[in-house]
């Protein structure tokens, strides 16, 4: 191989990691099926591997593999359809040639993106459907990679994707855009979506790691496509949000990857870049007035990071952000959260009997966190062998194994203590 077509195929490769994703999008749009457009895209690449070492590199590289990939789909429907004898596929196939548009104009690829993050995460599939198929197929993931981040067998992730893909075709999903009068909704969809993305790789929810840093940046990269695509206060609110915790990434393990808890983190080694980004996103969502439960979680996080230390963090602050989450999204993980924030202020009292009540409701008996801060809170009241119990009552619970071992780390020290 000559050094010219090594720099070629490097070129290619390096087409693939950056450009995959926006010629699969047109290529869906172009040709109306997911898996189409996955074969297609492997078969333009497969091309260019074959015809630019020889021939050159084309001066639109992305333009010539859309139109590469689309004319080889259009060639094997054209070889069925004579092999079938098949005048409806005949037919379909001039159809496809007649109606496509021009597959290189700009904006139009901008929205094919847009429609493609929107058919992923449409709501006829399963939340872990629209998961798994937004992370291979916009964010370009291999099944393989989701399947290790969420600690899932292949074939199972496998099965998952291929049944989110024939959902969509036997539904007819459309690949669109919503319109105006249902996108607020679908909007809520893609971003709850990018935000349990975000939080698997922030609190991993099982294994040994604290943080699963590659599944917290393929949020924030699709969450920053979905920004520049489709501007909206509660985009910028997310992602303020997810800078905001990602800012915290490094001071979250210690040099054995053992947890450390918000109030022992050295916030020296907080990023400041991402806080200063995440504080200008939640301000410009704060000042549109439009913003909602993605922009006061990510103003309770900026409220954080901007305390100079934990004891100088303004708890009565967020405690009365918490009241105002609390309307928008009056959910139970909220309450615990904000009976958290009311302990930390002035109360630890009320704060117990708040999350006393809240699991007596029941519908956080098995939520590991609720039983932690009935712990903390029991500590900080000299309660020292209810603490203990209820840190037991989290670890067993709790399905990460540093947080695990955080857990009977504090219940070991309540019980060696005095009282």
């Amino acid at each position: 191989m000559t050094d010219a077509s090594a720099r070629t195929r490097d070129l290619i490769d390096t087409l693939y990691r950056s450009d995959s994703r926006r010629v699969l999008a047109t290529l869906v749009r172009l040709l109306g099926d997911l898996d189409a457009a996955e074969e297609a895209l492997h078969d333009a690449f497969v091309c260019a591997m074959e015809q630019w070492p020889n021939a050159g590199v084309p001066a639109n590289p992305r333009a010539w593999l859309v139109s590469a990939g689309r004319f080889r789909a259009i060639d094997q429907r054209r070889r069925r359809a004579v092999l079938e004898r098949s005048r409806p596929a005949l037919e379909e196939e001039a159809l496809l040639l007649a109606q496509s548009r021009d597959p290189v104009d700009e904006s139009e690829r901008m929205d094919d993106r847009l429609r493609l993050i929107f058919t992923c995460c449409h709501p006829a599939l399963s939340v872990d459907a629209q998961v798994a198929l937004t992370l291979r197929t916009v964010g370009g993931l291999t099944t393989e990679e989701i399947a290790r981040a969420f600690l899932l067998p292949a074939p199972t992730l496998a099965q998952r994707i291929v049944r989110a893909k024939g959902k969509i075709r036997d539904a007819r999903i459309p690949y669109d855009v919503p319109d105006s009068d249902a996108l607020p909704d679908r909007l809520d969809s893609v971003l709850s979506v990018l935000y349990l993305v975000f939080n698997e790789g922030y609190s991993a929810t099982a294994g040994d790691d604290v943080v699963r840093a590659d599944l917290c940046a393929e949020a924030i990269r699709l969450t920053r496509l979905l920004d520049e695509l489709l501007p909206d206060p509660e985009v910028d609110g997310l992602l303020a949000l997810m800078l905001l915790h990602d800012s915290r990434r490094r001071a979250r393990t210690d040099a054995l990857g053992e947890t450390q808890l918000l109030a022992e983190q050295d916030r020296a080694l907080w990023d400041r870049q991402l806080i200063e980004e995440g504080v200008r996103l939640t301000e410009r969502a704060i000042a549109s007035r439009r913003f909602g439960a993605f922009t006061l979680q990510a103003t309770i996080a900026a409220v954080h990071a901007e305390a100079e230390s934990a004891a100088r963090t303004d708890w009565t602050q967020i405690a009365g952000l918490y009241d105002l989450l609390l309307r928008v999204q009056p959910s139970p993980v909220v309450r615990l959260n904000r009976a958290v924030a009311i302990g930390m202020a002035r109360d630890a009292v009320s704060a117990l009997s708040l999350i006393d009540e809240l699991l007596g409701e029941g519908e956080l008996l098995e939520y590991a966190p609720a039983h932690a801060a009935r712990g903390y809170l029991l500590e900080q009241l000299g309660r020292r062998s209810d603490a203990a119990t209820a840190y037991d009552a989290a670890r067993g619970l709790a399905m990460q194994g540093p947080q695990r071992r955080l857990l009977d780390r504090r219940a070991d020290a309540l019980r060696a203590g005095p009282g």
